[in-house]
């Protein structure tokens, strides 16, 4: 499928919706989330072209060898990851690790050089790789045989990397086509007959309590020619493989047809395994090199997904936010006129409603330390965000440049500890809060120690399983220099600069008697309106939600950056409607307590979130191990804690602008 049948045939401009004011948003969407796709198209560092040709033509600026690398090895039924040499498949001799960045070390992928290497336009039949015997008296080949049976039943997949482009592997199911960008180590059949994974699609794969080894591959790779007049260069533009099961009885005279590679669930002779290959090239006239990407939207499963029920979720949502903020800019515009209003008699109109309680609005709430720390750490989060899906939207993050949106993300995350601090220091000293130092030690260490504390017990499992995931002790210290050597100090010299500001200046004074709150029924209660204001911000993500959790835990690739973007500011409209609509109730109801429940009124987002993980692993996830549940439910608290701080400060701050507008305007006595 190409970035045209990716279209679906809709122009933006053509689009026929009842809020017409809406469709240059629902169009600026659809052209980032193109544009995403395409952003192969940018020359961006380290993804220039590569140019091959035949041996006999071999330049400076041309070669003919073709290098296959390997990336790790991971499973949808289980979230540890290992190397490629940690099961026992043919090595490279004259081993080469490329450089990895940051986010590829953190996500645990390591790509090392293969033994498969091809010479351009040059067929290979049934070429032989490397044999690996095992016998049943000696103990290592026991254990590496055992390792690679228990990836087989979990369904390890392979992924491949030519020229810096996955190889897919596409088959047919009940005549449909399927693509995945990664193919398994083989198959197995229960002692029961039930056919697993990769085995449904061999009709030769028919013996219970049996292990089928694909030690064979096919591959196919596609090439372009740049230009006539230059005939010679070529450049790749597509890589597809076909996993093959075959016993090579004579590893001397290969053939590559006849029966599976079987091996009984106890099997005790010994056994010899010959990995083989076969490679064709074919050129295509029609790819050019700067859509070359587009092939692989083939191996996203869901591709053809109904883009229209995603854009009418925006639309509802869109259309729910305009008619919250009409009823609210309505009925206040109406309150300040009545509260403004003098009968023209001796007396002044009685104060109600929100007014009444215009002495005790911004008096400081408890835990203010706290809640200026989250404040803080909240807008840190919410720049990075925003900056990072902003890149990715124009295809500087993109899937070919691979570990780059974790890499930016943490690198934007430490630079931006002088705003993390200012916000800080700003709101506690607003608060009337005087240990400034404290404030600014709690936020510099608070939520990034409990993020770092989360993932270093992650880590120890990771690294007692032996999971490739695992970050080394250097990589730890790095990070940990990183915090403490440059996002400690930003976050100091920003909560300096704070402290110094003058304090916001509230636009009603507070009176030094707390005003008694009246009795408030169940919908005013600050539970009641902390659950609701929830509900509609999630409506909003829960969508790409599903897209994103697949992309983590499925290993699937995500490419939609130009829709996140625009769910990313539905949300962010969302969280400060819902917020400020509840607030205004509240403050109605006469309940000055505001400052925590804003916050919590849009972060309780969080908590939905957190329950659709919990769906999402039960229903969606064949997850097995203890190990794998905690990693799942460890890494998801470091989403829910980052999602909570960034829609909790998006609400409170919408609420606090909010609250000092309207008090601004209303005469008070």
């Amino acid at each position: 499928m190409s970035t045209r049948g990716f279209r679906v045939g809709t122009n933006p401009c053509s689009l026929r919706f009842a809020l017409p004011g809406l469709r240059w948003l629902l169009g600026l969407g659809l052209f980032l989330g193109l544009h995403a796709v395409r952003s192969a198209a940018f020359y961006l560092p380290g993804l220039a072209p590569v140019n091959f040709c035949e041996a006999a033509r071999e330049t400076a600026t041309c070669k003919s060898s073709v290098a296959l690398f390997v990336n790790r090895l991971d499973s949808a039924e289980s979230v540890l990851p290992y190397e490629y040499n940690t099961f026992d498949f043919c090595q490279d001799s004259g081993k080469k690790n490329p450089s990895e960045n940051l986010g590829q070390v953190l996500f645990g992928e390591r790509i090392t050089s293969s033994p498969y290497e091809f010479s351009f336009n040059k067929t290979e039949i049934c070429k032989k790789v490397c044999v690996k015997s095992y016998d049943r008296e000696n103990e290592d080949h026991k254990k590496k045989l055992a390792f690679l049976k228990k990836g087989v039943q979990l369904n390890y997949q392979h992924h491949w990397i030519i020229d810096n482009m996955p190889v897919i592997w596409c088959h047919v199911i009940e005549d449909r086509k399927y693509c995945t960008p990664g193919f398994p180590i083989g198959c197995f059949i229960t002692k029961s007959g039930i056919v697993k994974d990769a085995c449904a699609i061999h009709p030769e794969f028919n013996k219970s309590n049996t292990f089928y080894f694909f030690n064979h591959i096919d591959i196919i790779i596609t090439y372009h020619r740049e230009s006539e007049r230059n005939w010679d260069i070529a450049r790749l533009v597509a890589a597809r493989l076909d996993p093959q099961s075959y016993k090579h009885s004579d590893e001397n005279h290969l053939t590559c047809n006849g029966p599976p590679m079987e091996i009984p669930g106890e099997h005790t002779d010994k056994l010899s395994v010959t990995y083989t290959y076969s490679v064709r090239f074919e050129e295509n006239k029609s790819i050019k090199w700067a859509s070359r990407w587009d092939y692989i939207l083939e191996s996203m499963p869901y591709t053809n997904i109904q883009w229209f029920s995603i854009m009418n979720s925006f639309v509802i949502a869109l259309f729910l936010s305009g008619m919250v903020a009409m009823i609210l800019l309505r009925t206040l515009h109406r309150d300040i006129i009545r509260y403004n209003q003098t009968n023209f008699s001796e007396e002044v109109q009685e104060d109600f409603g929100w007014k009444l309680i215009h002495g005790d609005v911004f008096r400081p709430p408890r835990n203010r330390i706290l809640l200026s720390a989250f404040l803080g750490q909240g807008t840190q989060v919410l720049i990075m965000t925003f900056i990072t899906l902003f890149l990715a939207c124009f295809g500087f993050l993109s899937p070919a440049n691979r570990g780059a949106l974790m890499t930016c993300a943490i690198v934007l995350w430490v630079l931006l500890g002088t705003p993390a601090g200012y916000v800080s220091a700003r709101m506690y000293k607003t608060l009337k809060g005087v240990n400034w130092k404290t404030n600014f030690l709690l936020t510099a260490l608070l939520c990034p120690g409990v993020v770092f504390v989360d993932l270093f017990f992650m880590n120890l499992i990771l690294w007692v399983e032996g999971s490739s995931a695992a970050i080394s002790f250097g990589t730890l210290i790095g990070i940990l220099a990183m915090w403490f050597g440059i996002s400690v100090p930003l976050t100091f010299l920003g909560a300096y600069f704070g402290s110094k500001k003058k304090q916001f200046k509230c636009p009603v004074h507070t009176n030094q008697i707390p005003r008694h709150i009246p009795q408030q029924n169940f919908c005013t209660k600050p539970l009641f309106g902390v659950i609701i204001g929830g509900i509609l911000p999630f409506g909003c993500i829960f969508i790409q939600l599903f897209f994103i959790l697949n992309s983590i835990w499925s290993h699937q690739m995500y490419f939609m950056f130009g829709f996140l973007f625009l769910v990313f500011i539905i949300l962010l409209i969302t969280c400060s409607e819902a917020t400020v609509l509840l607030c205004y109730f509240h403050l109605c109801a006469e309940d000055y307590h505001w400052w925590w429940r804003a916050f919590f009124t849009s972060s309780f987002t969080a908590v939905y979130l957190f329950i659709y993980a919990v769906h999402y692993f039960f229903a969606k996830l064949q997850i097995m191990g203890i190990a794998s549940s905690i990693l799942y439910f460890g890494y998801t608290m470091v989403m829910v804690l980052i999602f909570f701080l960034l829609t909790g400060t998006t609400g409170f701050f919408s609420c606090f602008w909010f609250i000092t507008k309207i008090y601004s305007v209303v005469k008070v006595d």
